[in-house]
């Protein structure tokens, strides 16, 4: 349900650009931006309650069936950041190629690619996915 409403979301944002114009590019994207971190933010904190309740409840169990909510650990979070960056990619890629073309592209997903190569390799993300096993 959440990926439709995103769709749903990034669709009406697209066409509001277009008819807007690029005069209203960044608010748009911002905007899109904000309701993908609230969607985040919300599925991070019904993970978290989830397992902070024995990963009952719902009956949300990982693969190896020990009750552990799928995007608490180290693999599910970077999976979830992979894929919010990716969805994001979409309209900054959009606003790097029209102002700058090629580099403007080339720098927006360097910076995607960095940003998600910091996100896997940072320490947090590995202590806590230890503290869950």
């Amino acid at each position: 349900m959440e990926r439709q409403e995103l769709k749903r979301e990034l669709d009406a944002t697209l066409e509001a650009r277009r008819e807007l114009g690029r005069e209203y590019e960044s608010a748009l994207v911002e905007s899109f931006v904000e309701k993908v971190d609230t969607q985040v933010r919300r599925r991070l904190a019904e993970e978290r309650l989830g397992a902070a309740r024995g990963g009952g409840g719902a009956g949300r169990t990982s693969a190896t069936g020990t009750g552990a909510v799928p995007g608490s650990g180290t693999f599910g979070e970077r999976f979830g950041f992979a894929i919010v960056t990716l969805v994001l990619a979409v309209p900054l890629s959009a606003i790097g190629a029209a102002q700058a073309r090629l580099s403007g592209l080339v720098v927006v997903w360097a910076g995607i690619v960095a940003v998600n190569l910091i996100h896997a390799r940072s320490p947090r993300g590995r202590a806590r996915g230890m503290d869950d096993a």
